[in-house]
């Protein structure tokens, strides 16, 4: 770890100058050489660090979502080339290019971060060792040493001797308590953060590969934090327990304003944001509502259930929303039921097409109507306008002769044919 730590010596320097500008501050209030003006120093450390990585972490979560959205797709090269890896890599550079995806931008804050977090391992190392470092000097460096949080020292660890504990004035047994708790805490928090991400942040209508792994880093992510944080001193530990915390909050606060589509945080999202519509008419939208109502409008049909229930509880309410993401009162709402279909650019719906009949109701159709036919042609073979003398004098015909007509034209009938009664033949003709 300390060769590792070494090859960050160019950022030591920073840190340890930003770690005893704090230090000031704090030495005022608690005393310079307590435990809470260095412990809260390197907690203000981890605050500056990661607001400065927030740019960071937005694109972490486009990158995220991107990657989500593109499983399906990845999915099926890999399952067309798995015989061809080169073609298959090829393809996935393709895609990513088209949808401008990168997949390394979900690790750059971790990235980013642990030029820092090596840094102040290497700072807090030198301590331990009594050894100056960057902007701590001996003065400095001394007042660190008797820097103690709760009973263990700031440059102690979980597997230090008896004797290496006894020069910087603290028992085994409290340092063992104290990094044992705060291991356990560390783990905790990324075991959480992890499975809020999974249960709560995920579109559960897509199952990809991408899950699988994602469920499994969130329990192999947590022992490796074990593992390591009884090699790591209690400074540093305060160090990543601190980031972990933020890391959890800002995740929650994140899926809870901006949640992936179709995952449970958006319909919970959307629920509220539904009630808040109805109570208000439709007003005091912030900025980041309208754009998820503007997002949700441009679907069109391509909407999941989750915002297909928004839109439709907007409509039973007698609003409407806008390509412009806004929602105001309408008598005609821009509600989508499920199975009809809707124009996105108006909002308007669209005129239904004639149902589809199946056969059966064809044949039952056709029956009907060639039997009210079959009447309507007995009728007027019973009757006629004409003088008995004008009809020709044809031979009489046995009664089966005589239904014969009628079958025929029940046949002609079923066919499409013309229906009713057929001209009779001259005499001279037959």
């Amino acid at each position: 770890m300390d060769t590792i730590a070494s090859l960050f010596s160019f950022i030591t320097t920073p840190v340890s100058w930003i770690i005893v500008q704090f230090h000031s501050v704090y030495g005022k209030i608690f005393g310079p050489d307590t435990g809470w003006a260095w412990g809260l120093s390197i907690v203000s450390l981890v605050i500056l660090i990661r607001i400065c990585l927030i740019p960071l972490f937005v694109k972490q979560i486009k990158a995220t979502r991107g990657m989500q959205t593109l499983q399906p797709e990845m999915k099926k090269i890999q399952e067309r080339y798995k015989n061809d890896k080169q073609r298959q890599s090829e393809e996935m550079m393709k895609l990513y290019k088209e949808t401008g995806t990168n997949p390394l931008s979900s690790c750059l804050p971790i990235l980013a971060q642990s030029p820092f977090f090596f840094a102040l391992y290497h700072v807090l190392n030198s301590i331990a060792t009594g050894k100056t470092i960057g902007a701590i000097n001996q003065q400095l460096l001394d007042s660190a040493r008797e820097a103690h949080i709760f009973g263990a020292p700031l440059a102690a660890k979980f597997t230090d001797s008896a004797a290496k504990l006894a020069d910087l004035d603290a028992t085994a047994a409290n340092v063992k308590i104290v990094t044992a708790i705060m291991i356990v805490l560390m783990s905790a928090s990324q075991f959480f953060t992890q499975r809020q991400l999974m249960t709560k942040n995920v579109d559960m209508s897509v199952k990809t590969p991408f899950m699988q792994q994602q469920k499994m880093l969130m329990y192999v992510f947590p022992v490796m934090f074990a593992v390591f944080g009884i090699n790591f001193p209690v400074g540093v530990l305060v160090y990543w327990l601190t980031t972990n915390l933020w890391t959890m909050g800002q995740q929650m606060y994140v899926i809870r304003q901006n949640p992936t589509p179709g995952s449970k945080a958006q319909a919970a999202f959307l629920e509220r944001l539904q009630t808040k519509l109805v109570k208000t008419d439709g007003e005091k939208l912030r900025r980041g509502e309208k754009n998820i109502i503007k997002a949700i409008v441009a679907k069109g049909r391509d909407r999941n259930d989750n915002e297909r229930k928004f839109i439709n509880g907007l409509s039973k309410a007698g609003l409407a929303a806008n390509a412009e993401g806004l929602v105001s009162k309408s008598e005609s709402a821009v509600a989508v039921l499920d199975g009809d279909d809707e124009s996105p650019a108006s909002g308007q719906p669209k005129r239904q097409q004639p149902k589809r009949q199946s056969k059966s109701q064809r044949q039952s159709a056709a029956a009907q109507q060639v039997s009210k036919s079959d009447g309507d042609g007995k009728t007027s073979l019973t009757k006629s306008d004409e003088p008995q003398d004008a009809k020709p004098k044809t031979p009489a015909k046995p009664a089966a002769a005589k239904q014969q007509p009628a079958a025929g034209a029940r046949s002609k009938a079923k066919s499409g044919q013309r229906k009713g009664q057929q001209r009779p033949k001259h005499p001279s003709k037959k």
